[in-house]
């Protein structure tokens, strides 16, 4: 029987072929190694030996597994969790009051699509349908229900989102726990885990967690959520931690996120981060911000505006 006492590891690859307790080398017969899930820097070929090797590796684990974590963490997402329109293919804007869920089709339009579509078809007297799959907008809240239930059920994990967020606003916090956590699992949704996040945080439907907030809002801000992001820097820098909260702080300025720049100004004139940090992440935060931008965009935010104003008019 083969074994790797004797071999002199020359890399970490060559030392993943062998048993880290017994030594005994992975054999594609027989004999297959499985690695440590925690650290995956070491292989066993049994229960027996990762138990007797856990006194020797249990310290090194624990160091490899945050290393490991801390990479993942604190990776710049490539965009936001809001991703892109699916019309316009332009970068969602980071306020979730500019932009749509469908509930026919689940598709998020931001306002200067869906604005568009709107004056086409009423220039055109056309029937009102949904921009992207032209599907007959709902005439009531009921059809409209019926549309994500359908949704729902088909295992959409955006329309399940919505759902949690419907039954939040009723009251019914156990039924938005149970549909956040669904969507969590079906698609590692960002939107979701930020929402179990703040249940956990409240204890709303579920019993106050420290820790299982916290796990859920750093997989929120891994999946590019900006608040959540955020957030962490806040907590960083509530336990002392300030050198980890400006690197939330940074990363969430990048994706668009503007209370994480007042964050970093604040580090900024405290002296806490160098003027050339500082200017770097401002110079992205602005390019995350102006790819949010169109000519279309601002007509639809020109004409909501307007709507807003008279209707606040007649209030008064």
């Amino acid at each position: 029987m083969m074994t790797c006492s004797k071999i002199v590891v020359e890399s970490e690859s060559e030392h993943m072929m062998c048993c880290a307790s017994c030594g005994i080398a992975e054999d594609d017969d027989n004999k297959k190694l499985k690695t440590c899930t925690a650290c995956k820097s070491v292989r066993y070929c049994s229960v027996t030996c990762q138990k007797e090797h856990r006194s020797q590796h249990k310290r090194a684990c624990k160091k490899k597994a945050a290393e490991l974590r801390d990479a993942l963490l604190f990776k710049q997402p490539e965009s936001s969790n809001y991703g892109d329109c699916p019309i316009c293919l332009l970068p969602q804007p980071i306020d979730p009051e500019k932009s749509s869920m469908m509930s026919c089709c689940s598709k998020v339009i931001c306002e200067g699509c869906d604005y568009a579509n709107q004056m086409r078809q009423q220039e055109g007297k056309l029937e009102q349908t949904c921009p992207f799959c032209r599907h007959p907008l709902p005439d009531t809240d009921a059809d409209h229900n019926r549309n994500r239930m359908k949704r729902t059920e088909a295992n959409d994990p955006a329309a399940i989102c919505m759902m949690g967020f419907i039954r939040f606003d009723e009251g019914d916090y156990q039924g938005a726990f149970d549909y956040w956590t669904k969507a969590a699992e079906l698609d590692n949704s960002a939107d979701a885990h930020y929402q179990l996040y703040n249940l956990y945080d409240e204890g709303k439907g579920v019993e106050k967690d420290t820790n299982k907030a916290v796990y859920h809002l750093e997989h929120a801000a891994i999946g590019g959520h900006p608040l959540a992001r955020y957030n962490l820097g806040i907590i960083e820098k509530d336990k002392g931690r300030l050198e980890r909260a400006i690197k939330h702080w940074i990363i969430a300025a990048k994706l668009g996120d503007d209370e994480s720049v007042e964050a970093l100004k604040l580090c900024f004139r405290e002296g806490r981060i160098s003027k050339d940090v500082f200017a770097e992440a401002l110079r992205a935060h602005q390019a995350a911000v102006d790819a949010t931008k169109s000519p279309q965009r601002e007509v639809a935010e020109a004409a909501m505006q307007k709507m807003r104003a008279a209707r606040a008019a007649r209030q008064n």
